[in-house]
């Protein structure tokens, strides 16, 4: 049986950043990843690049978590503890 996705990873330039959205593009973009660990360590190289990000599970995915961008640093920091 194939695992399907069940976390997601939002991402972005930094708001606080003034940027030109005709020579950027999309704001914002969305990958999905079948573990946690994947999606901690895709956001860690958002976050390295200085944009934001945004994480958590897919609906129906049960227990529902959401980390927002002030809490994603720590909890994509929380990797080698998983």
């Amino acid at each position: 049986m194939t695992q399907i996705d069940i976390w997601y990873v939002a991402f972005g330039p930094d708001k606080t950043v003034k940027t030109d959205v005709r020579v950027m593009g999309s704001v914002r973009s969305t990958r999905t990843f079948k573990t946690e660990v994947d999606a901690k360590l895709f956001a860690m190289q958002i976050l390295a690049k200085g944009w934001s990000a945004s994480a958590g599970t897919l609906n129906p995915h049960q227990p529902k978590k959401i980390v927002g961008p002030s809490e994603v640093e720590q909890w994509a920091e929380r990797t080698a503890a998983i």
